[in-house]
């Protein structure tokens, strides 16, 4: 699984010496057991971090205080955890109360709640909370602009995620001079072939595509591609991502040629670099599988369909809205095939999981 396996080897191995050396009640073993944590989410094992976390939290609180800061921000990670499996009333919570411990310790216009606001803004984005994700976006970017200037990299971050909330609700004529803004700040500050260069670029092609720009969104998704694979290789999973991308514009144009050859591509580098069970491969499983039915190919997508679905299911849970819409897509593929039965059912449950979901 490349280099999030060596990442969490590592962090394994500090745990290991901290907690030999220092004892288990230790402030940095704590550290080090969010940190396994937080390397363990980003391959998508939530359970096993969840757990560390926990005993991490456990720990901060009996050694440094329940409104310590370094509490604090345990509580982050644990909140990107539950966000992670949509339980979204528990992230929020936990986000809220790490932002009061910050803003006490430090101050509500300090550096330090900037970038719990864009995580809860994120938070509430997702749920379709579009007004208050808004005004923590805005509350964030005017932090960072006071404390770091407006030309600052953490400016330019928050302003990619404001662009892309924009994007979602349709304001493009909004996003896009906060995407050529913050695209502009970046390169300044880090050079034309840094790899965060890559996903602005990203970003402004999934906009150009969505307004029907074409040419331009495969300009950039290219001119992405091409710094993914000077700055961090052939093998990173970024690289995935803008394949994936180009994949999905080619699909749009139906512009079939080699867009199979660019989704199993972006397959094999996801699976190689986070595993076969990692909910970004079953999105790429499920894109693909939309193209092999556009194509007419329905069996081969209906066996990428139950894949992708398999993944959510273990790793989101099935009420997860991304799960539910690959079991949208299956409905569609069995009725494709005359599979009635198999669809009324997939119907019934999607249906069922929908009218669950918390508001």
């Amino acid at each position: 699984m490349g280099r999030y396996t060596e990442a969490v080897s590592l962090q394994r191995q500090a745990l290991a010496i901290d907690e030999k050396v220092l004892g288990e009640k230790h402030f940095t073993v704590a550290r080090d057991l969010s940190n396994l944590g937080g390397a363990l989410e980003r391959q998508g094992k939530y359970a096993e971090a969840e757990t560390l976390c926990q005993r991490a939290l456990e720990i901060m609180k009996e050694v440094r205080g329940p409104e310590h800061p370094d509490t604090a921000t345990v509580l982050v990670t644990l909140a990107v955890l539950s966000e992670r499996q949509t339980r979204y009333a528990e992230a929020e919570a936990l986000y809220l109360r790490s932002l009061a411990i910050v803003g006490k310790a430090f101050g509500p216009q300090h550096l330090k709640p900037a970038p719990i606001l864009s995580n809860l803004a994120i938070l509430y984005e997702v749920q379709g909370k579009y007004d208050e994700a808004e005004r923590l976006f805005q509350r964030s970017l005017s932090i960072y602009e006071k404390s770091l200037g407006p030309e600052h990299p953490e400016v330019a971050k928050v302003q990619t995620s404001l662009a892309g909330l924009y994007q979602l609700e349709g304001k493009y004529a909004e996003a896009e001079p906060l995407y050529r803004g913050a695209l502009a700040t970046m390169v300044k500050a880090l050079g034309p072939e840094h790899p965060h260069i890559a996903v602005n670029l990203n970003n402004m092609a999934v906009l150009y595509r969505k307004t029907g720009n074409y040419h331009e969104a495969e300009t950039l998704c290219r001119r992405a591609l091409a710094i993914v694979e000077k700055a961090l290789g052939p093998d990173h999973p970024y690289r995935a991502i803008t394949l994936e991308n180009l994949a999905v514009l080619k699909d749009e144009q139906n512009k079939n040629v080699n867009v199979e050859a660019l989704h199993r591509r972006a397959l094999a580098l996801e699976e190689k670099a986070l595993g076969p069970d990692h909910p970004d491969l079953a999105a790429t499983l499920n894109n693909l599988a939309t193209s092999y039915h556009a194509e007419g190919r329905y069996a081969e997508a209906e066996k990428l369909f139950r894949r992708s679905l398999s993944i959510l299911e273990k790793t989101l849970g099935p009420e997860h809205p991304s799960a539910v819409a690959v079991m949208d897509n299956l409905v569609t593929v069995y009725a494709s095939q005359g599979k009635r039965r198999e669809a009324e059912k997939m119907e019934t449950r999607a249906s069922a999981l929908r009218a669950r979901r918390p508001e």
